[in-house]
């Protein structure tokens, strides 16, 4: 494949390769919900279902609407080689309370928090309808928030603050606290895009 798009498709890419090597059984110990019907892995991704086909990757929308960006794809396919079952303790962490969150605080904040604020915040009702259609669990928290089961046995919550003319818009985005062990700190990160970039979509 000619590589275009180095940001997207280099790791893309790499990841693809990994997966082609990788050992679907392996795969389905790791992750027991995730099923593999000996060609296809099935994964559900805030609320719609994919078909990923191995050891040749190939993806499908169960739905049969539109594929996925690249950097999505690439989540899948981390998530399917390097993420594990882990037993969820009905707690909920800041990304900057995880592992290596101090480290990574400045992008994430740019990168989701300050994105969720300014896509949200400025436009509550639309932000509450989106979160609705896609069948959120509305929270008592934020002017408006919700709750979605992301992937797996994780899930993420996002609250949303309308700004006025003394404050700016806020957000806050916390994850369940199987993530610290599930998902590597720039996943977590990818995570939180994908949630807001999904909820965008539909509104």
């Amino acid at each position: 494949m000619q590589i275009e798009n180095h940001k997207e498709e280099v790791p893309f890419s790499h990841y693809e390769e990994l997966f082609a090597k990788a050992d679907a059984q392996q795969i389905t110990l790791r992750l027991p919900q995730v099923k593999w019907d000996g060609n296809e892995f099935y994964v559900n991704l805030l609320g719609r279902e994919y078909a990923i086909s191995h050891p040749v990757y190939a993806l499908r929308a169960i739905d049969g609407g539109q594929l996925p960006p690249l950097p999505v794809q690439t989540f899948l396919l981390r998530y399917l080689l390097e993420s594990k079952s882990v037993a969820w303790k009905d707690d909920w962490k800041t990304f900057r309370e995880m592992p290596w969150g101090e480290l990574y605080i400045k992008p994430y904040t740019g990168r989701v928090l300050t994105r969720a604020a300014f896509t949200f915040g400025t436009r509550v009702a639309a932000f509450r309808a989106a979160c609705e259609k896609m069948g959120a669990k509305a929270l008592p928290h934020g002017d408006a928030g919700f709750q979605f089961d992301l992937i797996g046995d994780y899930a993420m919550q996002i609250m949303v603050w309308e700004g006025d003319e003394e404050f700016p818009p806020n957000a806050q985005i916390l994850y369940s606290d199987n993530f610290e062990e599930g998902f590597a700190p720039e996943d977590r990160v990818v995570a939180g895009d994908i949630l807001i970039s999904v909820i965008k979509a539909n509104m």
